[in-house]
């Protein structure tokens, strides 16, 4: 039988997931309209974007949030794993699905070790963050490696990475991380 302090811990646990979740939740259904974003393919977005280093292209946009967070720009598509002190600890490009997710602040609501893809390819390392019409979007890696471009006649939301950078996402991105996504 579990002791009284262990159930505790996890009954707070259990609470405090359920009110990251709540927040996230409540925070993108009062977000502005201006901040939605397109599925790929759509009209422009009204969203500013974070100001680019043109001279470091793969430095950390400005304006990105703060605190230990994966920041995922629209644009650029690549990724930044960043820690406590906002030094970026690994940065990396990504290969988009064909439904992207709006500008704005999540935390990560799901993980998968491995699964089979919206798109019938073998994934591992599955790290989800929202949804978009019916649509999951999340990160992962695809076991052949491979960095597909977008079919825009299937609505998937996997954002793919290289086995290697879905390996680092993985152990970064724990239930409850913020995610960040930009223009």
């Amino acid at each position: 039988m579990p002791s009284s302090s262990s159930t505790f811990v996890a009954g707070l646990t259990s609470a405090a997931l359920a009110a990251v979740g709540f927040l996230t939740f409540q925070a993108s259904a009062s977000a502005p309209a201006d901040l939605a974003g397109p599925q790929r393919g759509g009209a422009p977005t009204k969203a500013a974007k974070a100001p680019r280093d043109k001279a470091h292209p793969t430095a950390l946009p400005a304006g990105s949030g703060v605190g230990e967070r994966v920041v995922y720009s629209l644009d650029d598509d690549r990724v930044w794993l960043v820690g406590p002190d906002a030094e970026v600890r690994r940065t990396f490009e990504v290969a988009p699905g064909s439904v992207d997710p709006r500008p704005g602040s999540y935390a990560v609501t799901s993980r998968s070790g491995a699964v089979t893809g919206s798109d019938g390819t073998p994934v591992e390392h599955v790290v989800r963050f929202t949804t978009v019409n019916d649509v999951t979007i999340g990160f992962s890696a695809a076991l052949d490696g491979e960095l597909p471009e977008p079919d825009p006649t299937v609505r998937t939301g996997g954002i793919r990475e290289t086995v290697a950078d879905g390996a680092a996402l993985w152990d970064f991105a724990t239930i409850g991380r913020a995610v960040v996504v930009i223009p």
